[in-house]
């Protein structure tokens, strides 16, 4: 079992200025310029098995129908052959798009199965609570400097999160925190 989805508009900014330090009775930490300049967005694209707790992403400008058969060309790679793969997934259109139905109808019959989160409800899908923390960690108050810097670090927050995942049921004890 698999829970996908993407997590569009991670933005790559950066500061027009340098940070300024902590003054006593001014401000307790860094304070930064509200100015910014906008390198653009980046798609995050992730799944885990719900199994192992295991993690895995892709990190592309755009959240297409191509990008996401590429998530499945990844998975249908890692999984055994003549097993059923089954994913949790929300309406999105690159997920019932004709060409991602065309690509799943060149796989071998029952290779994927696919469940559909009900419309409003993707709280119901567990990737929901990874890009809830990685919002939460990661990404905030993010500055960079390029595209390709945001970029790797995304991915070295997702290897910290695979790395800091030693039993399965961490993304389940994530998601319970996010609801509580």
């Amino acid at each position: 079992m698999v829970s996908c989805d993407e997590k569009p508009g991670p933005q790559a900014i950066a500061t027009t200025a340098p940070n300024l330090s902590p003054e006593p009775g001014v401000h307790s930490g860094f304070a930064r310029d509200h100015e910014y300049k906008s390198h653009g967005t980046l798609s995050l694209l992730a799944r885990i098995d719900l199994l192992t707790g295991k993690v895995h992403a892709l990190v592309r400008d755009r959240h297409r129908s191509r990008e996401f058969i590429e998530l499945l060309r990844l998975l249908d790679a890692a999984n055994p052959r003549g097993t059923t793969t089954k994913l949790i997934l929300d309406n999105h259109s690159a997920h019932i798009s004709r060409e991602t139905r065309a690509w799943l109808a060149t796989r071998p019959n029952g290779r994927f199965e696919l469940t559909f989160t009900l419309k409003h409800g993707s709280w119901l899908n567990l990737i929901e609570g990874l890009f809830s923390k990685f919002a939460r960690s990661v990404l905030r108050h993010i500055r960079v400097a390029s595209k390709h810097e945001l970029k790797e670090r995304i991915m070295a927050g997702t290897d910290d999160i695979q790395s800091s995942s030693r039993h399965p049921n961490m993304v389940l004890q994530t998601r319970r925190r996010c609801l509580i």
